[in-house]
């Protein structure tokens, strides 16, 4: 039986200990949820109140249909190598934009209609992180998180689902292919104007606006790095 006092104890603390003293480093899937609940003696409401805090706070990150992994500034690469590396290898940077500009807008039109206050709360502390990132690799870690909390805001598993998948071959065909000539974002760095834009629109309810600030940014996003778009 369930310990009825573990309830009172801060759950987010207790789960952070569990991860630190289980040795779980970057990159390590946690145990699902069931045995996650009977080890910590949290109900599972409240272990998934604890993990949406540990994952608003770029400690975890969770992966439809895969699991909890633990942060280690970018998500776990998926488990369908062959697949996976066969796109890669075929698919150049111009077509890779081509797939995002066709289905990141929509689901931008689709979270400015389902987005709740907490997912544009997590759009909003994306954004303010990767402004401050006193690196590329925390501002791309950044950017990364604020993509994927449109597709969640979405409320959408199918389309969250796919931009996971879209979202590993842009990793894979893009990061590689970028030379960065500074060693962190310049305040003007035209993504941050074009981040809030798109916020903006998601949080004024306008599937328009949304729609057109994500593919502007996209194809912003397409010159800047590949001079495609």
């Amino acid at each position: 039986m369930r310990d009825q006092t573990s309830e009172v104890l801060d759950p987010v603390t207790r789960l952070r200990g569990f991860i630190k003293d289980g040795g779980y480093a970057g990159g390590g899937r946690l145990p699902p949820e069931r045995h996650l609940s009977d080890q910590l003696g949290l109900s599972r409401a409240t272990l998934r109140k604890a993990l949406d805090a540990l994952e608003r706070d770029g400690v975890i990150w969770r992966h439809v249909g895969k699991g909890t992994f633990v942060a280690d500034g970018t998500p776990p690469e998926p488990e369908q190598p062959g697949q996976m590396e066969g796109i890669v290898r075929q698919l150049t940077p111009f077509r890779m934009m081509r797939a995002r500009l066709a289905i990141e807008p929509a689901i931008a039109r689709e979270a400015a209609v389902n987005a709740s206050g907490e997912a544009l709360l997590r759009m909003r502390r994306a954004i303010d992180r990767a402004k401050a990132a006193t690196t590329w690799k925390e501002y791309e870690s950044q950017d990364d998180r604020f993509h994927r909390s449109i597709a969640e805001a979405s409320d959408n598993l199918l389309l969250l689902a796919l931009f996971d998948q879209l979202n590993e071959v842009r990793r894979a065909v893009a990061w590689g292919s970028v030379t960065r000539e500074t060693e962190r974002p310049s305040p003007d760095h035209t993504s941050f104007g074009e981040h809030d834009a798109i916020a903006e629109a998601i949080a004024n309810r306008d599937p328009g606006a949304a729609y057109e600030a994500m593919r502007r940014h996209l194809g912003s996003v397409a010159r800047r790095l590949f001079g495609e778009g």
